[in-house]
């Protein structure tokens, strides 16, 4: 019998998840509309190219019969152009590139959606904490527009234990889950 997906994907990007947890810029004690307006940008520049890379495929977790699609970036961009987030300093340089993911497989692509499925966790815990300190600001983009994030959740882990089983799949999810970390990882250290 092969080890659980779900157990090994957590396993394998624990760290990876408590450093992101304390340090990307909604961790702070009491944060602002501006520390919401980076935070935004950062995942911005990090979903951008993952949801371009993510559209040219039709299976796995892109087949669309086993997870319908639920694009982030534009509840981003409405969130980042309400008129409650202060502007942005100017940028003195252009905002780094994410890191490109390596590997196109199916199951590589299901530890790829298990980090950005989970943001949306995240994201409604974050919307719990901070919804009355950062009104008026809706905070769209942390509560899925409003579509509770456990349903899809659940459906997400069901499907993806149906569809990475092998050991081997097992390890390209998770090669797929540490990746797309390190990218976020990556555009906030060039970002501090």
């Amino acid at each position: 019998m092969s080890k659980d997906i779900l157990a090994a994907l957590r396993a394998a990007t624990a760290g990876r998840h408590q450093i992101l947890d304390s340090n990307m810029p909604l961790a702070q004690a009491e944060p602002t509309l501006a520390d919401y307006r980076d935070h935004l940008g950062l995942l911005r520049d990090w979903l951008a190219p993952i949801e371009a890379w993510q559209a040219r495929f039709r299976d796995g977790p892109q087949d669309s019969a086993l997870l319908p699609p639920a694009p982030h970036l534009p509840l981003i961009e409405a969130d980042l152009g309400h008129a409650s987030l202060p502007p942005a300093a100017p940028a003195s340089a252009p905002p780094a590139a994410a890191a490109p993911l390596n590997a196109d497989g199916a199951a590589y692509r299901w530890g790829v959606s298990y980090v950005i499925e989970g943001s949306r966790l995240g994201g409604a815990v974050l919307h719990r904490r901070l919804a009355d300190r950062l009104a008026p600001h809706p905070l769209r983009y942390l509560q899925a527009d409003g579509e509770a994030p456990g349903p899809r959740w659940q459906h997400f882990i069901r499907t993806l234990r149906a569809e990475v089983q092998h050991e081997d799949d097992i390890d390209a999810a998770c090669a797929g889950a540490c990746d797309a970390f390190d990218a976020l990882l990556a555009l906030h250290k060039a970002a501090a």
